[in-house]
């Protein structure tokens, strides 16, 4: 039987946290030679290095890639442990690191405070990032639970779908194409486009539509990083975007923003809780999964009026 510490398996999850065995130890508030100590018992009990040290920080090895797994296995199944004692008294209680693709970010705090009222012995976080940095923190386990569109791939998840996830075309209400029905996607190449960053589910979804017709756009398409910026420049008519329509529910009450009538569109996708497999399931993650799926739909927004007509048709 080995005989491991839980101290040094917070540790070796620290180095790899953190990349560095400095940075590690800050993180922890102990000295770098403390946590020197704790990594090197651990690997003389293991019999195997576990990390390789370079020039660029710590980099773990095969076997360290399981040890971390398993560390955070550990870790996982003590806080389960914990709130699972907490239900048991009748104290709902726990922690939620809730990470959000951009676009979530314009719903996710609604969601927070519904869920809040009902579960206020739990207390959530919450980290707004593109599709490629919060894929990367659901693998790294920095998050608990992912709200996205496509689940990755790349490593084994747990999805539950909540909802209804519609993307769109606009432009200024002013474009010619507003209140045009039926835009073909080659009418679309002929525009100048505003688009997300590379790493944005949006940009992947667009990519994918106009695929057939992609290689025909007129000019190169003006990149921006986020939903905020593209809302703006399709206000000031610098072109026409592909966005959620979870986006613009303001903006085209106000009248700012409208939605082209274009082939095939809403683009239909969903959304996902998603969590990493071997994230141990607790009473705070499952009340939120049990949350989303009853009241998840009800909290999405909505676009009450998806096409304007031109003002020959109105």
């Amino acid at each position: 039987m080995l005989n491991i510490s839980l101290r040094q398996m917070r540790t070796l999850l620290a180095i790899q946290k953190h990349g560095k065995i400095s940075a590690a130890a800050r993180a922890m508030g102990l000295t770098s030679p403390a946590v020197t100590l704790q990594l090197q018992q651990l690997e003389q009990e293991l019999g195997c290095q576990l990390f390789l040290r370079t020039k660029s920080g710590a980099q773990p090895t095969e076997i360290g890639e399981i040890a971390i797994e398993t560390a955070f296995r550990m870790i996982s199944e003590l806080t389960s442990l914990e709130e699972t004692v907490q239900a048991h008294k009748g104290i709902a209680a726990g922690t939620i690191r809730l990470g959000v693709v951009s676009t979530g970010k314009y719903f996710a705090p609604r969601l927070i405070a519904a869920f809040t009222a009902v579960h206020p012995g739990i207390s959530m976080t919450l980290v707004a990032a593109n599709r490629a940095e919060i894929v990367q923190k659901l693998h790294d386990h920095d998050i608990d639970v992912a709200l996205m569109g496509r689940p990755p791939t790349s490593f084994k998840v747990n999805a539950t779908l909540f909802g209804d996830h519609p993307l769109v075309f606009i432009a200024n209400p002013d474009h010619p194409l507003v209140g045009r029905l039926d835009i073909s996607k080659e009418e679309l190449a002929e525009q100048k486009f505003i688009v997300r960053e590379r790493g944005s589910g949006t940009r992947s979804s667009l990519e994918f539509f106009m695929s057939d017709t992609l290689e025909g756009l007129r000019t190169t398409p003006t990149e921006m990083d986020s939903n905020e910026t593209i809302k703006q420049a399709v206000i000031a008519g610098l072109g026409i975007a592909f966005i959620s329509g979870h986006t613009i529910e303001q903006e085209c009450q106000n009248g700012k923003i409208a939605i082209l009538d274009v082939v095939e569109t809403p683009i239909r996708r969903q959304w996902f809780s998603i969590r990493h497999a071997s994230r141990t399931s607790t009473p705070a993650l499952q009340a939120l999964d049990d949350f989303l799926r009853l009241r998840g739909p009800s909290l999405l927004p909505v676009l009450s009026k998806p096409y304007p007509a031109s003002p020959s048709q109105s």
